[in-house]
């Protein structure tokens, strides 16, 4: 049950990465494709707060909690790496790697500034409509 419960964070963990990720390609994208929903205030925000959380931590040298759940839930079954599900054995791979810490931060740190950027050249639904009626108010 302790190996259920730590894969489930380990899931949890993918997908928060996956959306820190893939949210900001996906911004860049549906920007070029005019996709409305990349424009849009909560996702935008959630997607900047989730980045500068990780900024964040790695700033202040704390250890991500869900790295930390799911290890402890893995000490507590008494399991090694080596017991992992073979799909935890992949996620694992992808993500986490072995660097300095001051690669991870500088790293996160750089991303979230992209993100924050990101408001600039891809602007909030609001302010693109805005900049929209001021352009046809000028011709």
């Amino acid at each position: 049950m302790l190996e259920l419960a730590a894969d489930a964070i380990l899931l949890i963990h993918f997908l928060f990465v996956l959306f820190i990720v893939g949210g900001l390609a996906l911004t860049w994208i549906g920007a070029w494709h005019g996709w409305l929903w990349v424009r849009s205030i909560a996702f935008r925000l959630a997607h900047l707060a989730a980045m500068v959380f990780v900024a964040s931590e790695s700033l202040m040298g704390m250890a991500c909690p869900l790295t930390l759940w799911e290890d402890a839930l893995r000490g507590m079954n008494g399991g090694a790496a080596s017991e992992k599900s073979f799909i935890a054995r992949w996620v694992h791979q992808l993500l986490f790697y072995s660097a300095p810490e001051w690669v991870f931060t500088v790293l996160y740190v750089a991303f979230a500034l992209i993100v924050a950027v990101t408001f600039w050249f891809v602007p909030l639904q609001r302010a693109a409509r805005n900049a929209a009626r001021n352009a046809a108010h000028k011709n």
